[in-house]
């Protein structure tokens, strides 16, 4: 919608720079033949002039899908409202931008990777646990079966 009054902003400019007076200074001598003819051509070319230049800009748009790209982009700007944390700006300096970009990123990534390694340590620990409480129970098995072995025997 905006777009649209900004075109026809640019028209109605467009139309007052054109005026009709600039239009008989240019004309001059067929003015003072035909006054009302003049001012019928005048009329007939700023409403062909407008009419191409909306049908020029219609064209654009379609080509380059602006419907589409304005109404993402007005959704990115309702979605920016409810953002607390300023929007990313390149500083110029390609190393600053990605580290500013990438450090908070990394930062929250390294503490992910430190919470899993804390769980997988911790199962490790009651596996292995689990492990050596498995082989005193083979241990004192082999015992008894040999104590009974040999009782028997």
């Amino acid at each position: 919608q905006m777009f649209t009054t900004v075109v026809d902003m640019f028209l109605e400019r467009l139309v007052a720079a054109g005026s009709y007076q600039r239009f008989v200074d240019c004309y001059r001598c067929f003015y003072k033949l035909q006054p009302q003819l003049t001012r019928s051509i005048y009329d007939q070319f700023i409403s062909q002039l407008q009419a191409s230049i909306k049908e020029e800009i219609q064209e654009v748009k379609n080509e380059g899908n602006l419907e589409g790209l304005f109404s993402s982009l007005d959704k990115i700007v309702e979605e920016a409202k409810d953002r607390e944390e300023p929007a990313w700006r390149p500083s110029g300096i390609p190393e600053e931008d990605v580290r500013s970009t990438m450090v908070p990123y990394l930062l929250k990534h390294r503490s992910y990777l430190r919470r899993v390694l804390r769980e997988k340590e911790e199962e490790n620990r009651k596996v292995a646990e689990s492990v050596l409480m498995g082989r005193d129970r083979i241990a004192e098995l082999q015992q008894l079966i040999q104590a009974r072995h040999q009782a028997w025997q």
